[in-house]
C-alpha cells in the first residue's frame, strides 16, 4: 500500500488508526474478490463493521457495565448531593466528596469511567470515517480501477486544472490537494456522482476523446458501489434524482437508509440501561431524555446527507451494538450486585494498602454512607405524605363513644399505649 500513502489521512493518532483499519478493509476486499469473485464495497463495509465492533467489545462491555451500575448508584449519589446542597463550607465539600468517592469505590467505577471509554473510541470512529470516505486510498483493488483513467487525465492538456475545478464545484474534502499527483486525481474520480455539482457527464464533456475509458471506469466503480443504491452518493441526491425520474424503487432505497439509521439508533437507546437519580424532574434526567430523543434524529440527518456507505456503516454498527447490548444485559442481570460490591471494596482496599492508607476506611465509609442514605430515605417525606400521616394518626384516636368524655380519654390512652408497643 506504499503507493497510495499520499492521500491517506495523516492526522496525529487518527491517521495511524486509519491505516490499521484501512489494512483490514483491504484484506476483506481482496478476500471476497479472490475467494468468491465479489467486488462490493458495501459488503466489505458490513463485514468491516462487524470485525471492528468485535475488536471494540472489551471497551463496549466496560462502558455498558458502567451504565448498568450507574442506574443502581445514582439514587445514592443524589441523596449525598441533597444532603450537602445548602452547605458550601470547605468541610462540607470535603465530606461530600469523600462520601461520593466511597459510593463510586463501592460499585467499582470511576467518575470518569464512561468518558475514558468514549475518548478511546473517538479516534477509532474518526478513523473509520476517513477510511470509508476515501476507500481508494486504503484499498488497492479499488484504486486500480481508476489508475488508467487518472494517468490519461494527468497527461491531457488542462487535465489537472479541470479536476481541481471539479473538486471545488463538488465541495469535495480531499486529504491532499496537490493536483500534480495521480492519487489526488483518483480521489476526485471516486467522489464523482451521478447527480450533484460534479458528475461523470462533466468529465465526458471535457474529455470526449476519453469517453470509452471514462464510461468503463464509471461502470466498474458503480458495480463496486452498488448496494441497491450507489453507496458513494448521498441518499439526499439519490432521492432528488429518483423524484426527477419517477423511480419509486430508487426513492424507497434512498429513504430506507436514514430511516434505518433512526430506527436502529432509537433501538440502541431503548436497550441501554438508563442512569436515573430517582427524580423524574431532575435536570440530569431531563437532559438525558432530550439527548436520547435528539440523537436518533441526528443519525437520520447525517445518513441522509453523507454518502450512503457511511449510512451502511452507521446502521450495521447500531445492529451490532444492539446484539451486544442484549447479550450484555443478559450477563449483567445475572450478576450478584452484592458480590460485585464486595469484590470492588476488596480491590480498593488493596489499592489503599499499596498507598499506605488504612484499607478498612473505604469499607467503613461505604457502609456508613449507605446507612445514612437509607435513614434519609425514611426521614424524607413529601407534604402530602405528612398530611396523610397526621390524618391517619388523628383517625386512630377518634374511635370513641363520646368526644371529651372520660371513656374517650381512657380509650385514647389505651390506643396510644397499644400503638407505642407496636
Amino acid at each position: 500500500m506504499a503507493g497510495i500513502l499520499l492521500t491517506q489521512n495523516n492526522t496525529f493518532i487518527i491517521g495511524d488508526v486509519a491505516r490499521i483499519l484501512g489494512w483490514i478493509m483491504n484484506v476483506l476486499f481482496n478476500f471476497l474478490n479472490t475467494v468468491f469473485g465479489i467486488q462490493n464495497i458495501g459488503l466489505c463495509i458490513i463485514l468491516f463493521t462487524v470485525i471492528i465492533y468485535l475488536l471494540m467489545l472489551p471497551l463496549t462491555i466496560k462502558q455498558q457495565k458502567f451504565s448498568k451500575l450507574s442506574a443502581k448508584m445514582n439514587p445514592e449519589l443524589e441523596q449525598v448531593r441533597k444532603k450537602y446542597q445548602n452547605r458550601k463550607d470547605n468541610d462540607s465539600m470535603m465530606a461530600m466528596n469523600e462520601e461520593t468517592q466511597a459510593i463510586y469505590a463501592k460499585y467499582g467505577v470511576s467518575p470518569t469511567g464512561s468518558c475514558v471509554q468514549l475518548l478511546i473510541q473517538m479516534p477509532i470512529l474518526l478513523a473509520l470515517y476517513r477510511v470509508i470516505m476515501n476507500v481508494p486510498a486504503y484499498v488497492t483493488g479499488v484504486k486500480d480501477v481508476f489508475t488508467g483513467l487518472a494517468d490519461q487525465i494527468m497527461a491531457a492538456s488542462g487535465g489537472p486544472a479541470f479536476m481541481e475545478e471539479l473538486s471545488a464545484n463538488g465541495r469535495m474534502y480531499l486529504e491532499n490537494k496537490d493536483f500534480t499527483q495521480v492519487n489526488t486525481i483518483i480521489d476526485v474520480l471516486y467522489k464523482l456522482q451521478e447527480t450533484g455539482n460534479a458528475t461523470w457527464q462533466m468529465l465526458v464533456d471535457r474529455f470526449p476523446e476519453m469517453e470509452q475509458t471514462i464510461l468503463t471506469t464509471q461502470s466498474s466503480i458503480n458495480h463496486m458501489n452498488n448496494f441497491g443504491i450507489n453507496i458513494a452518493n448521498s441518499p439526499w441526491n439519490i432521492a432528488r434524482s429518483a423524484l426527477a425520474t419517477g423511480s419509486m424503487i430508487l426513492l424507497f432505497g434512498a429513504v430506507l437508509v436514514p430511516f434505518l439509521a433512526w430506527f436502529t439508533q432509537w433501538l440502541n437507546v431503548k436497550m441501554m440501561p438508563q442512569p436515573t437519580t430517582g427524580d423524574e424532574n431532575n435536570t440530569m434526567n431531563s437532559t438525558m431524555k432530550s439527548v436520547n430523543m435528539f440523537m436518533p434524529l441526528m443519525s437520520a440527518w447525517f445518513c441522509m446527507t453523507l454518502p450512503a456507505g457511511m449510512g451502511i456503516y452507521w446502521i450495521m454498527g447500531a445492529v451490532v451494538r444492539a446484539i451486544q447490548q442484549w447479550a450484555i444485559n443478559k450477563y449483567m442481570d445475572k450478576l450478584d450486585l452484592d458480590e460485585v460490591v464486595k469484590k470492588n471494596i476488596e480491590k480498593n482496599n488493596r489499592i489503599r494498602e499499596k498507598k499506605g492508607l488504612p484499607p478498612q476506611k473505604i469499607t467503613d465509609i461505604a457502609k456508613t454512607n449507605v446507612k445514612a442514605i437509607d435513614n434519609s430515605k425514611k426521614k424524607t417525606q413529601t407534604d402530602e405524605e405528612r398530611r396523610a400521616a397526621m390524618e391517619a394518626s388523628t383517625n386512630y384516636y377518634k374511635n370513641v363513644d363520646k368526644p371529651g368524655s372520660l371513656a374517650s380519654k381512657a380509650a385514647m390512652v389505651a390506643k396510644y399505649n397499644e400503638k407505642t408497643k407496636k
